[in-house]
Formats: C-alpha cells, structure tokens, sequence
C-alpha cells in the first residue's frame, strides 16, 4: 500500500506523556480529525471498502468506538479495521480465530491513531495476583496474517510511578502470529516494548516491520519470532533511576534452538538520548521454559549511534547462557557503535555468509515487502 506518511520530528514515549494528547499527536482541526471525513480516503460506514470493513471512532462516527469491540465484532477471517485519529486507552486481543485482519490508521501519521495502556508484570490483578510479562501487554496478537498500517502501540507505565513495584516489564504489543506484517508503526515503551514471538515452542512465526520505530531501555525488542526489521528505527532512552552503564539491552531474542533463523535487522539505525556506550546491543534470552534456546540475531547495513557500546556490545543474561555460545552476528554496520576494537567481541558475517541473511531466506515464500 501507497504510504502518504509526513515527515515529523521524532517523539518520545516520554514526550506523549508530558506534552498532552493534542500537541503530542500533532492533531490540529483539519479533514481527517473534525471534517466530513474522518476516515480519509478509506471509506465510511456508508460507503465501505469492502463489505468486511468496520470503522472505529471514538467519538461515535464510526461502527464502533473501541478497537476491541470492532475486533470482537469481526469474528472470522478477512476484516479490516480502519481506525480514525484518536487515544484508544484500552487493552486489545485477536485470538487466533480472527485470521488475515488488518488495521489501517485513518491519519497521515503513525502518531494520529494511538493505542496504549499501563498494565505492567507486577500490576496487581483486580482477582489477585499480577499480570506477568505477556498480561502487561496493551495489544496481543495471535491470530495468523494480521497487518497494521501507520498505528502506534504504546504502554505508558513508568517505574518513577510505582516505586514499590518489581515487575517492571510493561509490554507494547505482543505479537505470537504467523504472517504479521507492520508498515509504518511505532511501538512505545520502556522494559520490553515489541515482544516478537510465537504461539509456542516449535511453532514458526514470521513478522515482518518496514519502516517502523521501536523505542525503551531494557531488552525492548524480544521473544522467539522469526522477524524481519527492515528500515526500521530504534530508540534507547535515557534513565533518571541508574547512574552507571549499562541502561540497557535493544535486542533480546529467545530463538528456538531448532529454528535457523530469529531476528534480522537490515538498513536500520539505532540512536539515543544516553550517554555514549551506556547501551548494548544485545543479550541472550534463554528462557526458563526452553533452556535449549539459542538466540539468533544478525544486525546487517544498520547504522549504529555512539550510545552502543563498540567495545562490547553484547552481555549476558545468564552466566550460564554466554552469548558467544549464541547466533549473533553482524555485516556491514557503520557509526561509531559498530567500530570494530576488540575483534573477538564483534562476530561478523562473512559476504558469502551474509548471503543468507537477506528478508527472502527468512521470510521464505511470504513476502509482506511486495505491493500487491
């Protein structure tokens, strides 16, 4: 699909927050917010896309004024939501039953159409108990072939907030489906931001992310989907609560050990509001439920800022899980974190190596990149 996307200065989780919906979003009164049109050129409840197709507002001119009841309305496979300007504060689940869906932002920007929520791992539950990692998440994902254009999905929970809470991981979206593609999306948060992952152990998952901004501090893109981030942005923030290196992790994938391939980035940058080297780049997650893990990352012709450590860009997890033991490589990285100082620190691909990692080895005969 066509992108009409304007350029726009970037803007922080943390900016949303303190700079009030209106001015954050960058909505002033114009055609697709107070107009006739509120859903642009997608169409309207009286003249549909398709007969599939329902529109959420949230001040009424639409079918519906959540996201989550026009998901629970569109029961079975091949609807497409399209979602007007607007702060949608809500959680939003498709289950797996709901297949092929897609959600089309109405605004001419990622920041016009806003879903976020503030549940965290240790958020007490209204029945007991806390919500854990995958429960904190504002949006989950699990059905197959689902698509998102030009929408933000952000979880606004801060630590400065809840002092007294431990479970800090305060999750974006949750993506577990095969086939998910987002073009054109932001993902906003700061512990555990996009959780990249899949239904189960052994289940293949494929996502892809084209043009696309990532922004947290520790671990914040994770789990053990096999994705392609590809012309993508990411972020790492700046932290008020720790005075000394590192502030966090940007990757942290989880890669079955019997899945070949996990996380690529490819024609991406990485920038920062941190100090120089206060980032790494990446850690291992081997899980608890499948210690047979061996994360798989490879960062190729991606621009890595100065707060990534180029001295040693990768940590452990676990002692027990070093990440030399681990798939990580890189090729063809520039900026001043991707200087090659200490050799044994730095695996790299070698061109014939780097071959195969391309999108089409990962992706295989799914190819979200191709207009139709």
């Amino acid at each position: 699909m066509p992108s009409h996307d304007r350029v726009l200065p970037p803007l922080s989780r943390r900016g949303f927050l303190t700079a009030g919906t209106a001015a954050a979003l960058a909505l002033a009164p114009g055609p697709a917010w107070a107009g006739p049109r509120p859903f642009g050129r997608y169409g309207s409840p009286t003249a549909r896309l398709t007969p599939k197709t329902l529109y959420v507002h949230p001040a009424g001119r639409g079918d519906l004024t959540s996201v989550q009841a026009a998901v629970t309305a569109a029961s079975g496979s091949g609807w497409t939501l399209v979602v007007a300007p607007g702060t949608y504060r809500e959680t939003v689940a498709v289950d797996a039953t709901r297949t092929d869906m897609t959600w089309i932002g109405a605004g001419d920007d990622p920041r016009a159409v806003v879903i976020v929520y503030d549940n965290a791992a240790g958020t007490p539950k209204p029945g007991g108990g806390t919500y854990g990692t995958t429960g904190s998440a504002t949006t989950l994902v699990q059905a197959d072939g689902f698509t998102a254009h030009r929408i933000t999905f952000a979880n606004d929970w801060l630590r400065a907030d809840h002092p007294g809470v431990s479970g800090t991981q305060a999750v974006a979206i949750k993506v577990q489906g095969d086939r998910s593609a987002f073009h054109h999306c932001r993902f906003l948060g700061h512990q555990d931001t996009l959780y990249a992952d899949s239904m189960a152990l052994g289940v293949l998952a494929r996502q892809y992310f084209a043009h696309c901004y990532a922004e947290g501090d520790v671990d914040f893109v994770f789990g053990r989907g096999t994705a392609v981030f590809e012309h993508c942005h990411f972020r790492t923030l700046s932290r008020t609560d720790l005075s000394s290196a590192p502030y966090g992790f940007v990757f942290a994938p989880s890669t079955a050990g019997a899945n070949p391939r996990g996380y690529l980035v490819t024609r991406s940058r990485v920038t920062g509001e941190a100090p120089d080297a206060y980032y790494k780049l990446a850690r291992p997650w081997v899980p608890s439920s499948d210690p047979t893990a061996r994360p798989s990352l490879t960062v190729r012709d991606t621009h890595l800022g100065p707060g990534i450590d180029a001295v040693a860009p990768y940590a452990n997890m676990s002692d027990s899980f070093p990440w030399q033991d681990q798939r990580f490589a890189e090729y063809r990285n520039t900026g001043p974190g991707a200087v090659v100082t200490v050799p044994e620190n730095r695996p790299r691909l070698t061109a014939t190596e780097a071959e195969s990692h391309s999108r089409g080895a990962y992706l295989g005969d799914w190819r979200p990149y191709e207009r139709p």
